[in-house]
């Protein structure tokens, strides 16, 4: 894990840039373990982690006037340095612009600014400390600096409402560690915090200006490239470099590196045969200059883009995507590799791992995805968020209605029907869309508490049922049919009490409200993902989720959007735009049905693990579960019934990281007095509703 931490206390400018640490009333001082101090006291800043040089850049001004850029940023020191004294102004979107994905902290005497990205894929924390405030890109770190508990509430709102902004609000797993939500930025002025966004966003009563397609997707191409060019350009890392693997006959030093768990040197990419990954190795591959090459190693000319195929021996159903992976690797500046993975990489197969900063469902396949890449190389790029930045989500269709474009609804309506070879489509879909038009955000939310409170879960099932619950401001989550009574009684309070907060709604329409939430979870999966499954030495990369392509994304016509076949037809159009256009037939075809049953099957493989980790499960100590209600819901699942299996996902994820996080040694930080722990005393609930664990429901 890689995070950044500081804080903006109340105390004078008396000490030097030795002194960091130093905090406190009574006279803690306190330190950051591996860290490595960007500047000092009194609003300190440290990098902690195993940060690549050139991922940590920090430009001065003077003294009180400084700007520092973590992560990937396409921006020259120069443009940083521009960027610092248009700061001191008060701007912040242009801090937002620059290429690539990374978190911008500036200092402008005491007023220290850091800003959070659009998708969420880093965020940003804080937490009271000391009289002021304390921030991180991690939640962990703060709560062990103030020993927090656990954030019951939140914890049941992951599990009854993972995708609903009102439920989870600015929480986190930890009782007083707080989240800025994407789009924001975390103002500080000696202790005193204000959160602020950057970001504008179109009138709920104005339709935005309607955007020329031919331009939208341009933008969009154009965005892209400069996202890939953007890791192509920074220094190429070579994992183990200044250690010999030792002679191995038969392997060169890259297979020596990948056996001994080192990726290989230079550029990669993930290759499925799906429109996102395939994009992506394609224009990485084309971009003028050597893709694959290790600047100052190897011969410098022939070495080609590392691209990585996983093949399911386990599960069936993707013979069409594999095929056309290898009619794209078949380009000469790509090197194929095929990983293949028996029943030892299927989800739930594998249940060890390391800590992770928060849960997520991507717990359950670390193992999977640890498999694919660790034979990727020391820059991977990866095709999570394409979907949710370039799909329509159902509820656009209400987006539609509302700017009296109904003509737009027909081609999304049509292939609905054909799918379910009903008559009635039509009618119940676009019934279901006009009323989420005319149904206001607040009764939205209060519907969803009413159904929580009420256990109604029941949804229609198919791909017209999918479209039909999607079309709400809110639902309930795949897991809520087995909390407790308590738990969803807990999320239900939260809902309505969103509902009496100032500025009630999201200023948004339902589609463009649902679809933003939608990537902020996705962003926060591939988080939980790269700790989770991360392989030493290697960096995942997810253009998608970078700020300028969430921005041209965001640009696109709605009309253009909701048409079958948007993502792959845009995609297209993008690498047409850059030169390529011989793609293998097919290329684009949605495929989701592998994903399931390989969960479906994971859970029958690994049944008997599943139900010892349910044995006494601390979900159901902290009152959010009973065992036996999970229990049974997961030998159904083994045996073929069709259970949600997300929710499944949900509660064994969380579960996981419940035990790891009570199992964990040692803290975020070293000094005097000596610090405890996050969560000192175990599963200790402090409401009484979620203390007594009764009524759960059935499945």
């Amino acid at each position: 894990m890689r995070w950044l931490v500081g804080w903006s206390s109340t105390a004078p400018v008396t000490a030097g840039i030795g002194s960091a640490g130093a905090t406190g009333s009574d006279g803690e001082t306190v330190h950051p373990v591996g860290s490595q101090l960007l500047w000092g006291d009194p609003d300190p800043l440290w990098a902690v982690g195993d940060w690549r040089p050139d991922e940590v850049r920090v430009i001065k001004a003077d003294a009180q006037n400084r700007i520092a850029v973590l992560g990937t940023c396409g921006a020259s020191d120069e443009e940083l340095r521009v960027g610092l004294f248009a700061a001191r102004g008060g701007a912040l979107r242009h801090l937002t612009a620059w290429s690539g994905s990374y978190t911008a902290v500036v200092q402008v005497g005491r007023r220290v600014t850091v800003c959070g990205d659009l998708a969420g894929a880093r965020p940003v924390f804080h937490t009271p400390w000391a009289g002021g405030t304390a921030y991180a890109t991690a939640a962990l770190p703060l709560a062990d600096l103030i020993e927090a508990n656990l954030d019951f509430g939140h914890l049941a709102a992951l599990l009854a409402a993972p995708d609903v902004p009102a439920a989870l609000h600015d929480s986190t797993p930890y009782d007083g560690v707080r989240r800025i939500p994407p789009g924001h930025a975390l103002i500080l002025r000696t202790g005193a915090r204000e959160i602020a966004g950057y970001e504008p966003v179109a009138s709920l009563a104005v339709a935005a200006p309607s955007a020329d397609p031919d331009s939208a997707v341009d933008a969009v191409r154009d965005a892209l490239v400069e996202a890939v060019r953007a890791r192509l350009s920074a220094p190429r890392h070579v994992p183990g470099a200044d250690i010999d693997p030792g002679p191995v006959p038969g392997m060169g030093p890259a297979e020596r590196r990948a056996a001994r768990g080192m990726p290989v040197a230079g550029i990669g990419a993930d290759l499925s045969g799906g429109p996102a990954s395939g994009t992506l190795a394609l224009l990485a591959a084309g971009l003028p200059g050597m893709p694959g090459t290790v600047l100052g190693h190897g011969t410098g000319a022939g070495e080609r883009l590392l691209a990585v195929t996983f093949n399911d021996l386990a599960v069936g159903g993707r013979e069409a995507e594999l095929e056309r992976a290898g009619t794209l690797a078949a380009n000469p500046r790509l090197h194929h590799v095929v990983v293949a993975g028996g029943e030892e990489s299927l989800p739930y197969a594998d249940l060890d791992g390391p800590l992770t900063d928060e849960p997520a469902q991507s717990l359950v396949t670390a193992a999977r995805h640890r498999a694919r890449l660790a034979s990727g190389s020391a820059d991977h790029f990866t095709g999570y968020g394409a979907r949710q930045v370039l799909d329509a989500h159902p509820a656009r269709l209400a987006d539609l209605l509302m700017d009296r474009k109904r003509r737009h609804l027909v081609r999304p309506i049509t292939a609905l029907a054909k799918a379910d070879g009903s008559v009635l489509v039509p009618a119940r879909v676009y019934g279901a869309a006009r009323r989420l038009a005319r149904t206001p955000y607040r009764a939205g939310i209060e519907l969803l508490a009413e159904r929580l409170l009420e256990r109604r879960f029941d949804e229609p099932g198919g791909a017209v049922g999918a479209s039909l619950a999607a079309l709400t401001w809110a639902r309930p989550g795949p897991a809520a049919r087995w909390l407790t009574g308590e738990a969803l009684a807990e999320v239900s309070v939260r809902l309505q009490a969103s509902t009496n907060r100032s500025g009630v709604g999201p200023g948004l329409r339902p589609g463009d409200h649902r679809a933003r939430a939608a990537l902020a979870r996705q962003a926060a999966d591939l988080r939980v993902l790269e700790q989770a499954a991360e392989i030493r030495s290697q960096r995942l990369h997810a253009p998608f989720l970078d700020n300028q392509v969430v921005r041209a994304c965001r640009a696109l016509p709605e009309a253009l959007r909701v048409q079958p076949g948007a993502r792959a037809a845009i995609l297209r159009t993008v690498l047409e735009g850059a030169g390529v256009r011989d793609l293998p037939p097919g290329w684009g075809a949605p495929s989701h049905a592998s994903a399931a049953v390989a969960a479906r099957t994971g859970i029958r493989v690994a049944a008997d693990s599943l139900m010892a980790l349910f044995g006494t499960p601390l979900l159901a100590e902290a009152g959010l579960v009973e065992a036996r209600v999970v229990r049974k819901a997961l030998r159904a699942a083994a045996q073929g019934e069709p259970l949600p299996l997300d929710g499944l996902a949900d509660l064994v994820s969380l579960e996981l990281w419940l035990g790891r996080l009570l199992a964990r040694r040692g803290t975020c930080w070293t000094g005097t007095p000596a610090r405890q722990r996050a969560v000192p005393a175990g599963i200790t609930p402090k409401r009484g509703a979620l203390a007594s664990g009764g009524g759960a429901g059935v499945v």
